[in-house]
């Protein structure tokens, strides 16, 4: 049996960098642009189609993001140059930041696979993860899943962060009681 240990909803973002394609080490967990609040997106990386399509379908909702004071970075376990090749058939704003270490994967409680083939990849990979963390630097909203099928729905998703930040809903963090 495989144990995992899931970042909880409510608990401080861990303190977790990783790196742009200038080499300037980026905490996933500060927002930028005047934003309180900060989503980390976790993908899969290069070999992953449908993680290409949901970063660039991600771009469309980076505005409304940012109205309601939240900022975005995308982080993959993959190398500078991976991320390099993988910038072409992506059109982004948002930062694009290189190798997550399996221990960061870990600390965030991600599923992580073993590529099927060396035309995959070249090593173990996060599966998809997205993560909001607040003006607090605690973990307001949290999704993990363990294949690239099942990720959050983004209109559906940036409609509830706008919920979530009207100070009129008063919305308390959801789901501290995991166990």
């Amino acid at each position: 049996m495989t144990y995992t240990n899931k970042l909880a909803a409510g608990s401080p973002f861990p303190n977790i960098s990783a790196t742009d394609l200038d080499g300037n080490n980026v905490a996933l967990n500060a927002p930028r642009d005047g934003a309180t609040w900060q989503m980390v997106v976790v993908y899969r990386g290069k070999h992953c189609p449908l993680c290409t399509k949901y970063l660039n379908n991600l771009e469309g909702y980076i505005a409304r993001l940012a109205d309601i004071g939240i900022s975005v970075v995308a982080v993959s376990g993959d190398s500078k140059e991976q991320l390099e090749a993988h910038k072409e058939k992506l059109n982004v704003s948002f930062p694009l930041l290189h190798g997550l270490t399996e221990a960061q994967m870990k600390e965030l409680g991600l599923y992580i696979s073993i590529p099927r083939s060396e035309q995959e990849t070249d090593h173990n990979f996060a599966e998809p993860g997205l993560f909001v963390i607040n003006e607090a630097g605690t973990v307001q909203v949290a999704d993990v899943s363990n294949n690239p099928f099942t990720r959050p729905e983004l209109e559906a998703l940036v409609n509830g962060l706008t919920w979530i930040r009207n100070p009129d809903n008063n919305y308390p963090i959801r789901g501290t009681l995991a166990y």
